[in-house]
């Protein structure tokens, strides 16, 4: 009988996790004992740090994206549809698009993050942000008609996806502007929603001594709750309120309602044991990148390293072994300094991160890392 391991999502996690099995079982996957099949709700993936990039005007945003058939090994079968409904106990899939349901031994969820600005009132009419392919597009053009005011970056809410991206937006903003001769006409300023300027409390004491050389305005433990697009204002809860001439933000971040409805995580991010990635609320279930509720950054590199951790997992529990592969939290992130150097950490559960001096050479090994990534995704390396 054919052994299904089912992958839901289609980004980072998903796709390096499903060209792991093909290689890793390519044996089983020949003979029939195993079948592999990766479910996306679209056609492409979508590569979302070349977002960061698109308001400069130094990416595109087909830059990020690629037909999913062609990152995913043959052996794999990709199919396009929503999942609407997991049942744990029954271990079956229901489908948007298809009258039967699909049955597991195996389920990985890679579901990724959500945006969830509506929760926020005049957000959406308010405020840009690059955590999209609209928002990056729309902001942009707001950047090249911004010559003087107040420019606002608000972060609403945590966890979120890529947690260096705020720090980068300010610092490439502070250099964008100074290369045009504006910065002196433009004020700069960053809310973070807890007590620093960044969730890690190593990141945020490297980086604050460099938001107060390049004359950025911190307002941490700021909460925005409302916006008032017509009065140009954002008040948070805690009761300060900021005027600004352009608000750009990182919205609240939500997982997925399958997540939740299947009583696997609140907020739509999977309870996992975050060494194993092994949901606590389900047998054979595992969930890996942003939909993990492990502790580490929602990042690629995250989901790159436990999509390695979970098939090895599953390759052992396939073919009968204990499996003992675990995830020691590793992370690395490069962090933009401006348009044209960058820093670098490296951690995991019980390494703090150091971030490295920036350097030109680090901000070239990132865009490297960027052009390089469609072929991690396809397991090339």
């Amino acid at each position: 009988m054919t052994e299904h391991i089912v992958i839901v999502g289609g980004g980072t996690g998903g796709s390096v996790l499903a060209n792991d099995l093909a290689d890793r079982l390519d044996t089983e996957l020949d003979a029939g004992e195993v079948a592999v099949t990766l479910i996306n709700d679209g056609p492409e993936q979508v590569y979302k740090p070349v977002w960061l990039y698109v308001p400069f005007g130094k990416r595109d945003p087909d830059d990020g994206r690629r037909p999913l058939a062609d990152l995913v090994d043959d052996a794999v079968d990709v199919r396009t549809d929503r999942v609407t409904d997991i049942d744990t106990d029954g271990q079956r899939l229901q489908l948007r698009d298809s009258m039967d349901d699909i049955s597991y031994d195996h389920l990985v969820l890679a579901t990724g993050s959500t945006l969830a600005s509506e929760e926020i009132p005049g957000l959406a009419e308010g405020g840009h942000d690059y955590y999209s392919e609209d928002g990056a597009t729309a902001l942009r053009e707001e950047l090249l008609d911004f010559s003087e005011g107040h420019l606002v970056l608000s972060v609403i809410g945590s966890p979120h996806m890529c947690p260096a991206a705020p720090l980068e937006f300010v610092f490439m903003a502070d250099d964008w502007f100074r290369e045009r001769g504006l910065r002196e006409d433009i004020e700069i300023t960053y809310t973070y929603p807890v007590q620093r300027v960044h969730g890690n409390a190593h990141i945020a004491e490297w980086a604050a001594p460099l938001m107060d050389e390049r004359q950025i305005t911190t307002e941490t433990f700021f909460n925005a709750d409302s916006v008032d697009p017509d009065a140009q204002t954002v008040t948070s809860m805690e009761g300060a309120e900021l005027d600004y001439d352009l608000l750009v933000t990182v919205p609240p971040h939500r997982g997925v309602d399958l997540i939740a409805d299947a009583g696997l995580g609140d907020d739509g991010w999977v309870d996992v044991d975050r060494h194993t990635l092994e949901a606590e609320a389900a047998t054979d279930v595992y969930a890996l990148g942003d939909a993990a509720a492990t502790g580490v950054p929602k990042a690629g590199s995250v989901a790159h390293y436990q999509a390695g951790v979970v098939g090895q997992r599953l390759a052992s529990e396939v073919r009968g072994q204990i499996p003992t592969a675990t995830y020691d939290g590793k992370t690395i992130c490069f962090i933009e300094t401006g348009m044209d150097a960058a820093s670098f950490v490296e951690f995991d559960y019980e390494n703090p991160p150091s971030p490295a001096p920036p350097s030109e050479k680090l901000h070239w090994a990132k865009l490297a890392y960027n052009e390089s990534y469609w072929l991690t995704a396809r397991g090339l390396v």
